[in-house]
């Protein structure tokens, strides 16, 4: 496999490129730490199929090659073992628009969405957004690791007024992978109270040995007419701004349903750049892939050393997917909120407070570590220059 770490130890300067995460706020001195996309330039393959979509010159309405389809079926097949048809994918330029076309195709206006909290932040704007009802199931914390509450879970799943469930697998921002037990468990429950679930599986192809990650469309296949899958390129190959997704599902109702709000939407054309990135990146990025998780994996470590030497009163959460770090800090009783903004005025250290993602999230805060490792040592020093100045 090839070696990237000084691919991935160089910074990129982003800042005057309109990045979200570098340029929302036009303080020189912040280190963003926030928002879900990394500071490593993509796999050169990806890059050089869009620059050969470049050199082209002509940017018109775009087609979704057969490549593109193909490249999703071997890729789920390869790293997951799971056996995909093309028949079941749609695209659609981003899983965002995905969840709110799923959501009208197949809720009503005041119906409940079930969440597993604290999750994706997006999940509660997205389910406000089409007139529908959040309901949350609080995860149990103990000893540093998240595990769902069945029972609160099945009470909330059997109110009438439930129609579908909001799966982040693996689970963003708490980092655990869920076992197939436990998938099965949470899809049976579904299944029983005819509640339909919605796996955001966007960070699947981040997971780190020794877990593995259980696709829910890989359960028992008597599920399969209650599920919907949401997934795309851009979290593990940092293409967020190209606007790339898809969806799969064998419940033909289910995507005859959410095409049609595709198109009332009019997100069924894709970007122009989005089908030659797709295709470069699930057929010839893997290796790129494989070395960047252990770059992550050995960035987490380093911050679990350095927290652990130098700022012991917090706990780090074990990660055992995607790429950021959620960080327990119960024990410096100050809510997350609060700390959240100290650190942002007095060491410029923009961190996600743990509130974003649901009232459980208090007494947390969310810290993207898919950066180079020279980022993430300032990042680290400054939260410790922050916590030895109001000691």
């Amino acid at each position: 496999m090839p070696d990237y770490k000084d691919f991935f130890d160089e910074i990129p300067s982003r800042r005057g490129t309109n990045s979200i995460k570098w340029d929302m706020n036009t303080n020189d001195q912040l280190l963003p730490m926030w928002v879900a996309d990394m500071d490593f330039k993509t796999a050169p393959a990806i890059v050089r199929a869009i620059e050969e979509r470049v050199a082209h010159g002509v940017y018109g309405y775009t087609l979704v090659s057969d490549a593109f389809y193909e490249a999703i079926v071997d890729w789920w097949s390869k790293r997951h073992q799971l056996k995909l048809d093309r028949s079941w994918i749609l695209p659609v330029g981003g899983i965002l628009p995905a969840l709110s076309a799923i959501i009208r195709a197949l809720t009503t206006p005041g119906d409940q969405v079930l969440l597993l909290t604290p999750v994706y932040d997006h999940f509660f704007s997205t389910i406000g957004g089409c007139e529908r009802k959040v309901i949350s199931s609080p995860l149990n914390y103990d000893a540093g690791r998240y595990t769902i509450d069945f029972e609160d879970f099945e009470k909330k799943a059997a109110q009438p007024s439930t129609r579908m469930v909001f799966l982040s697998n693996p689970h963003n921002p708490t980092g655990r992978v869920w076992t197939r037990l436990e998938l099965s468990s949470l899809v049976s429950i579904c299944v029983k109270h005819q509640v339909y679930v919605v796996s955001d599986e966007i960070h699947a192809d981040l997971v780190y040995a020794p877990f593995k990650h259980c696709p829910v469309a890989s359960l028992d296949p008597s599920f399969a007419r209650y599920i919907i899958t949401c997934c795309s390129p851009s979290k593990s190959f940092n293409l967020a701004g190209i606007q790339v997704g898809y969806i799969f599902s064998e419940n033909e109702e289910f995507r005859l349903a959410v095409d049609k709000i595709f198109l009332r939407q009019d997100t069924v054309l894709l970007n122009v750049f989005a089908v030659p990135a797709l295709i470069a990146a699930y057929w010839e990025s893997g290796p790129w892939l494989e070395s960047l998780k252990n770059y992550i994996y050995n960035n987490y470590l380093f911050l679990k050393d350095y927290i652990t030497l130098h700022l012991p009163s917090i706990h780090v959460t074990p990660m055992e997917a995607t790429y950021l770090v959620w960080l327990d800090i119960r024990a410096l009783n100050m809510p997350c909120g609060e700390l959240s903004q100290k650190l942002l005025e007095e060491q410029n250290l923009w961190l996600n407070p743990g509130t974003m993602y649901g009232e459980s999230g208090e007494g947390f805060l969310r810290m993207n570590i898919g950066c180079p490792r020279g980022l993430l040592e300032d990042g680290l020093e400054r939260l410790n220059q922050f916590f030895r100045r109001n000691d």
